[in-house]
């Protein structure tokens, strides 16, 4: 059995999920595939020779977790709280070519590619929203981390995709035909977890301040003139954040009006909001980097219509659309120190018939 997920860009909304606000988001033409079989024994084998590392486990439930985010085995509790049984043990390969560590969603891919390979060779019936879901119970609730759940569902849907939370989980898939865009890799480490942190808890300290005399305030709805009244309970850094995510909830909703047909379709457009979300990001939630910026202004000298940081910050990727001659981008990236990719919108996780990587 093989099954693959690709990675995802976040098109608009960049640390907002987490604040209950919806995003715009992507599937990209880099996947991570897992080859299984089942066992005659009740151990859990992954061979993962893309990085030179293996890891194996029992399945004697409830697993206990031995490490730092431990996600195979949360994966399969997670499951099992659910219901299911699993006593044959499995044999698995793991290769791919989403940068990791990098804000594609290189982790989030492969857990939901093992929930799907677990899905399919068990029959168990999920849809890939249900897929989206597991994963994130597995990989967030589970260890309790700061993370949005973005990440899972656009990588288990794939294609383009609204998605809100509130008040319920809502996803929305778009068939606009994008052009091509330019995945740059900065080399350059992330710190997810610090700038989740700092961004989220920094934006929700305000929010928490200005619910203690107004319960209900509402992120979603407010405007930046009503928020001026509550500027005095504010912290400088807090009302930067919260100015930053309206400013960004709006660029979003101006692009999915052209998503949803409510204005004609223009990629000059696009790539207009796109620039004026990183503004935003690099200026006001400073998760931008010296590097991935000299490789935005390259991209866009280069021709790009529009390019922003991709993911949590601190480091990892970039992308520019460049629906039109997108090898000029990719040099001139790569002018600027990056790795670069031509990438498309692509499917959500799938069984694979043949192999993708051999």
């Amino acid at each position: 059995m093989i099954v693959s997920t690709p990675g995802r860009i976040c098109l608009f909304g960049e640390h907002q999920d987490y604040l209950g606000l919806p995003v715009i988001a992507a599937a990209i033409s880099k996947r991570i595939q897992l080859k299984g079989a089942f066992r005659p024994d009740k151990i859990v084998h992954f061979e993962l020779p893309d990085v030179g590392q293996q890891e194996e486990f029992t399945l004697e439930f409830p697993l206990v977790y031995t490490k730092e985010r431990d996600y195979f085995k949360s994966v399969l509790n997670v499951l099992t709280r659910k219901g299911h049984v699993f006593e044959k043990g499995l044999e698995i390969e793991v290769r791919g070519n989403i940068p990791i560590n990098s804000g594609t969603s290189s982790s989030s891919a492969l857990l939901v590619s093992w929930v799907e390979l677990l899905n399919e060779m068990y029959q168990l019936g999920y849809s890939q929203k249900e897929v989206g879901e597991i994963t994130y119970e597995a990989e967030v609730l589970e260890f309790t981390e700061p993370g949005g759940m973005m990440d899972q569902y656009s990588t288990a849907v794939g294609n383009v995709i609204y998605l809100a939370s509130r008040p319920a989980i809502a996803i929305t898939t778009y068939q606009q035909a994008l052009g091509t865009f330019v995945l740059g890799d900065s080399g350059e480490p992330k710190d997810t977890l610090g700038i989740l942190s700092r961004v989220k808890f920094g934006t929700l300290g305000g929010i928490q301040k200005i619910k203690s005399i107004d319960a209900g305030f509402d992120l979603s709805s407010v405007t930046l003139a009503e928020c001026e009244r509550y500027k005095y309970l504010l912290t400088e850094d807090e009302w930067i954040l919260l100015s930053a995510n309206l400013s960004d909830r709006d660029i979003l909703l101006q692009a999915k009006k052209m998503f949803e047909g409510e204005e004609a379709w223009d990629d000059v457009r696009l790539g207009s909001l796109l620039n004026a979300h990183q503004v935003n990001l690099r200026e006001s939630k400073q998760i931008s980097t010296a590097k991935i910026d000299r490789m935005i202004d390259a991209a866009l000298r280069a021709g790009a219509l529009g390019a922003k940081i991709n993911g949590s910050g601190g480091g990892g990727c970039m992308f520019a659309y460049a629906p039109k001659n997108p090898e000029a981008v990719v040099a001139a990236i790569e002018d600027a120190g990056g790795k670069a990719y031509i990438i498309r919108v692509d499917v959500g996780t799938q069984e694979e018939k043949a192999s993708l990587f051999y």
